[in-house]
């Protein structure tokens, strides 16, 4: 860097990265929020994916994008807008420009601006910049692929590999603008490119020659900017997806119980890069079947369990409609499994790459007759972990399946992990039925206290037995059809579900004198943290209260929601957990906030619809 340019310091910045689905744009998102992770910084991400498998080259529907927030200190959501803007042809420009601030810079490869690109991406004239009213003293137009051509010419890559390289040369780009090391960056693509060294060796070149275009050329649409961490935590970091931590989380539940892992899925977006991750760890124990369709990954899964392993099974909205039989199977056996409901756009197929919290009700009452099951909701990518952890711990020691409720937006989205120590994680027993109980031991035996059954894991000797769907005998384990004993047990599978000790509800912020309670669950924690601090900086009086735990719900619950003399359920979807919580809590009638647009929230819209009902 030169001893004349002045680097300035930042709190924070959003960086968007856009172009078609082959560009590589999360591929380059991902490594320079890696490279920001690395350094310390909080981050946030958003990759935002077409939903067509492959759109026309150049077409509107087929722009593809990731976007990062950075902080020196906590932040919560990827950002309403950006600061920095890259468009890689002229599509990104038309469908991204909206995602960007008013002063944004952005970066463009005037390469892909001709009379065919403008055309694709329906403009009306050679005057792109013009006719969206964007300002060029804003704009590094740069003719990245000539530039990208030149750099790999004495490589022996033909023209359509080069071009597959020039997402590193707007990453190189970004890194220069942000005062990023590449050495980071480096590694990340040698560990990728691990097999393909000449492919790793090209990118890495790429990178260079995008650092050096801004080194040299001094882009001064904006300076060099740093942003430090004010308050480091020491330890080791990774940038980490949803899903990865998920899997991670699975893995650390199986170890700590002492117990092989398996999971039985079916493909299906955005849930099929947990069983990718878990695929590669057969040496620690994992065990991965892609089966022929959702029914049969759940009840693989089950059939794990009554093994005596930590049976797992992943999908999405759709996934859970047809597991629904094996997951009632799994209620009236009463065995432990995990079912990892990664959510998206319904109803149907309907948006397969975005999010949504539409399947919470599903969740809770989707399964004929009385089905009792815990559900729990991650709250943002690095919670992943401790929630995949949390629901293997619930199914394993209360032998019940349980349901681990992500979303699209945290399972894709990543943030700086710190890496945790096992030891610091509870304790998982499984209530393997007793030695003494050989001779008067029944399958449905239970424990008074907690009115959880023994688990007789097979190949004991002297507790042989069998389970299934129909309903069984409280007492001797038979078939039975007996009304009374009918009613008995479907209040104890209930009253079992009931006594799971759960956190108590935290309330943040003003929680003594609030004037308004924002109420959400799940992955819209991050949003809501975000409009509450926004209010509270301002003068006005807000807490927040996120559910994590939804069934069975904090014994605090009513307490804290009763206490507001406003209160807001916010949620994306037409009001499901405002809709749980009226029928558990006698008098609650609380305002709602609901989008159902496939996108995160935005903060500036939920600060307004806030404060209109604070003044209400």
């Amino acid at each position: 860097m030169s001893d004349e340019l002045e680097i300035k310091e930042l709190e924070e910045v959003v960086v968007r990265f856009s172009g078609d689905s082959g560009d590589g744009m999360q591929l380059a998102g991902n490594i320079f929020s890696t490279v920001s992770a690395t350094v310390g910084n909080s981050i946030s991400t958003f990759p935002d994916y077409p939903a067509d498998i492959r759109a026309p080259q150049g077409s509107l529907t087929g722009v593809s994008g990731f976007q990062v927030h950075i902080g020196a200190e906590q932040v919560y959501t990827p950002g309403d807008k950006c600061d920095v803007l890259v468009a890689m042809n002229a599509a990104a420009l038309k469908t991204q420009y909206r995602y960007a601030k008013p002063g944004a810079a952005i970066i463009i490869d005037t390469d892909s601006f001709g009379p065919k690109d403008l055309e694709k991406a329906a403009f009306k004239s050679n005057d792109y910049l013009g006719e969206m009213g964007i300002d060029p003293d804003r704009v590094i137009a740069c003719p990245i692929s000539q530039m990208v051509k030149d750099c790999l010419a004495d490589s022996g890559m033909d023209v359509k590999a080069m071009m597959k390289c020039r997402n590193m040369f707007a990453l190189g780009l970004v890194c220069w603008l942000f005062d990023r090391d590449l050495d980071v960056a480096f590694n990340y693509l040698k560990e990728k490119f691990a097999k393909k060294a000449g492919v790793a060796e090209a990118n890495i070149k790429v990178i260079k020659a995008g650092y050096d275009y801004g080194h040299n050329t001094h882009s001064s649409v904006a300076n060099v900017y740093r942003i430090e961490t004010k308050h480091k935590v020491p330890g080791r970091y990774m940038d980490i997806t949803g899903n990865k931590a998920t899997a991670y989380g699975f893995i650390a539940a199986a170890e700590k119980a002492g117990l092989k892992l398996y999971l039985g899925s079916y493909p299906i977006t955005p849930a099929t890069d947990v069983l990718h991750e878990l695929s590669k760890h057969k040496s620690l124990g994992v065990t991965t079947v892609q089966c022929e369709d959702e029914i049969a990954g759940c009840a693989s899964a089950l059939g794990a369990s009554f093994a005596g392993a930590l049976g797992v099974t992943s999908t999405s909205g759709p996934g859970i409609c047809l597991k629904s039989e094996a997951m009632n199977l799994a209620v009236i056996m009463e065995l432990p499994l995990v079912v990892l409901d990664v959510q998206r756009g319904g109803p149907a197929t309907g948006l397969p790459t975005k999010s949504e919290q539409t399947d919470l009700l599903q969740c809770l009452f989707g399964r004929n007759g009385e089905s009792p099951m815990p559900v729990i909701a991650a709250t943002s990518p690095t919670d992943c972990f401790d929630a995949a952890y949390q629901a293997s711990k619930m199914a394993l020691e209360h032998m019940t399946p349980v349901i681990l409720m992500t979303d699209a937006y945290i399972a894709n989205g990543s943030s700086a992990f710190k890496l945790p120590n096992l030891a610091d994680y509870p304790a998982i027993n499984p209530p393997y039925v007793p030695e003494e109980l050989k001779g008067k031991w029944a399958p449905y035996l239970r424990n008074e206290d907690t009115k959880v059954r023994y688990w007789a894991v097979p190949g004991r000797e002297g507790f042989e037995h069998i389970l299934g769907g129909l309903e069984k005998d409280n007492q001797t384990g038979a078939i039975s059809t007996n009304p009374e004993n009918h009613d008995l047990m479907t209040r104890l599978r209930k009253e079992k579900v009931d006594k799971i000790p759960v956190p108590d509800l935290e309330v943040l912020g003003d929680k003594d004198d609030a004037d308004l309670l924002i109420v959400g669950f799940g992955g819209t924690f991050g949003h809501l943290h975000a409009a509450m601090d926004t209010m509270r900086a301002s003068g006005k009086k807000v807490a927040m209260a996120h559910f994590k735990f939804i069934n069975p719900l904090p014994k605090n619950t009513s307490e804290v929601l009763l206490k507001y003399k406003k209160v807001v359920v916010a949620e994306q979807n037409m009001g499901q957990l405002a809709s749980w919580l009226r029928m558990k809590v006698d008098g609650f009638v609380p305002y709602q906030f609901n989008q159902v647009k496939g996108q995160p929230f935005v903060v500036e819209e939920l600060v307004n619809a806030f404060e209109d009902i604070l003044k209400k």
